[in-house]
């Protein structure tokens, strides 16, 4: 019995055997190494079930992930109460997984999806590893971007798309050797981790990928080359965002380079309620390029960059002054070495997710390099239609443009990603619009027809609006009765000593105006000034500001 004809029982099996198959496969992926090394049972009860899994060829081979995970070749032994169960009854539950394909995201998961990864090191000390969040993306929602659906498609002429070849890690190391770059690109067993997730699993997702960086990464390029940057940065969003422009992070970083809002504002990115320039694939490729060659200067050492560019250059700094102290280096009186600053020295003291995450940058690099020696197909893409931009003074919304001129909502959106409430604020500056070359001349021609088209109902922030006065909220001067000036008059004292942020005591039993001005160093026509007191009256258990 194998580990695949496990996650099948799964599948089919009733709630409660479900439960209990779930935690055999997570237990038993702890022993694989040893349960290989023991003879397999040849029962004719396993017999009957690997005959009934066979049963089904295509529901596995839809699974990918089935087929390229390492652990499904390895035959291991089930307990017994496995071996007894009501056969009849689970063949019964199997019968409907036919369809797999289209419940990929269910109880199969449980047992095969993390979103990390677990490394042992020579002295049997396990580590856990984050993925970057990119890295844990349902391949659906990039699948429904604008662009995948209008331009990408897969390809039906790829053969072997299920078949992951192994390869020993000689080849690894000399594949990586051979890829023409300025960065290190070392290999190790958390790299091959990576290299692993990116070949399985994620075999699909690189497909998407490969196809959508026939949008984007020209335009990386141009910004890396612009400012004489290694062009194999381009890979970086791959592991930020997986080439999602839309893609928002857990906390809010954004866009295909995933800038925080403070870091875009400091590289000249506007946000604003209308208008995100993370989004915009242009602009903040060239922030991205500033912000890479700027801590640059600060490390001088293309991993740490890497690094910083995740978790901020404030946590290298530590990880750096922590990996010293734990050397036994004094943090003033030794001088800084390159050794101090490998990403491999520091690499214990870095945060979880910062740990994986220049392994996530090489995997992905050698996985974008070498996609077709593990038989990954990348989508067939269309190249859109040329575009060009016009400029507008006034505020303009997108579906203006879009009922004016025939075009696609969806098709505008994915042009001017940057335009958060499909709003271009061209009255708080000129602002551009993003439009196909053939439509450009169009909007000038229409340009008032564009501009006055259901402006009230899209454009409906009123410019200046007349009160109420039907009933009067005022009294002339000098018709104020008694009461009400008091009354105004200890408002307009509260609110001085709100505003001087003063204090305020409260009233014994007994006390005077004289002592508690006397106690708390005032005076009393302070007191009543501050209270809006008029002779000494004054009650137990009130509060009185004296400040």
């Amino acid at each position: 019995m194998n580990i695949s004809y496990i996650i099948n029982k799964v599948k089919g099996a009733k709630s409660w055997t479900r439960l209990a198959l779930t935690v055999l496969v997570l237990l038993l992926a702890g022993l694989v190494s040893a349960q290989a090394q023991a003879p397999a049972k040849k029962t004719a009860t396993t017999a009957k079930k690997t005959a009934t899994t066979a049963k089904k060829p295509a529901a596995t081979a839809k699974r990918p992930a089935a087929t390229v995970e390492p652990a499904d070749s390895i035959d291991i032994d089930a307990p017994d109460y496995i071996e007894a169960e009501d056969e009849e009854g689970i063949e019964e539950d199997m019968e409907g997984i036919d369809d797999i394909e289209g419940d990929a995201s269910d109880e199969v998961q449980l047992a095969l999806d993390e979103d990390e990864i677990t490394v042992t090191d020579k002295q049997g000390n396990e580590e856990l590893i984050e993925f970057p969040e990119a890295m844990t993306y349902d391949l659906d929602s990039l699948l429904n971007l604008y662009m995948s659906k209008n331009y990408l498609s897969g390809d039906n002429d790829c053969q072997m798309k299920d078949v992951n070849p192994v390869y020993p890690k000689e080849v690894y190391i000399e594949r990586l050797s051979r890829i023409p770059a300025v960065m290190e690109l070392t290999y190790n067993d958390v790299v091959q981790k990576f290299i692993d997730r990116y070949s399985g699993r994620l075999r699909y997702s690189v497909s998407y990928m490969l196809g959508a960086a026939n949008f984007y990464m020209p335009i990386f390029e141009e910004a890396l080359e612009a400012y004489q940057l290694p062009l194999e940065l381009k890979y970086l969003p791959i592991i930020e965002s997986a080439l999602n422009p839309k893609a928002v992070s857990r906390v809010g970083a954004t866009g295909l380079w995933q800038f925080m809002i403070g870091t875009g504002k400091q590289f000249n990115l506007e946000v604003n309620s209308l208008v995100d320039e993370r989004r915009d694939p242009v602009k903040s490729s060239y922030a991205a390029a500033r912000y890479l060659k700027a801590l640059y200067k600060i490390f001088g050492d293309w991993n740490l960059v890497i690094a910083a560019y995740n978790c901020g250059p404030e946590n290298i700094n530590k990880a750096i002054r922590r990996a010293r102290a734990a050397s036994g280096k004094q943090q003033e009186g030794d001088a800084i070495t390159a050794a101090d600053k490998d990403y491999w020295h520091i690499y214990p003291y870095l945060p979880a997710e910062t740990r994986g995450y220049v392994p996530a940058f090489i995997a992905a690099t050698y996985i974008m390099t070498y996609y077709c020696d593990h038989n990954i197909c990348p989508m067939t893409t269309r190249l859109p239609a040329q575009t060009d931009t016009v400029t507008v003074t006034r505020n303009v919304h997108l579906q203006q443009v879009a009922d004016v001129l025939g075009l696609d909502i969806d098709m505008l959106r994915s042009l001017n990603p940057e335009y958060r409430r499909d709003v271009v604020p061209g009255l708080t500056k000129p602002s551009s619009i993003r439009l196909p070359l053939a439509d450009t001349g169009r909007f000038i021609d229409n340009a008032d027809s564009i501009y006055a088209y259901r402006a009230d109902e899209l454009l409906n922030k009123r410019l200046e609006v007349t009160i109420n006065d039907d009933v009067p909220t005022y009294t002339r001067k000098g018709k104020l009765s008694r009461r009400n000036a008091r009354a105004m008059r200890n408002s307009r004292a509260a609110r001085r000593g709100r505003a001087r942020g003063g204090s305020a005591v409260t009233i014994r039993k007994g006390q005077t105006l004289s002592e508690i001005a006397k106690r708390n160093g005032t005076t009393v026509a302070r007191l009543r000034a501050l209270n809006g007191i008029r002779g000494n009256n004054i009650r137990a258990g009130k509060k009185i500001r004296v400040r």
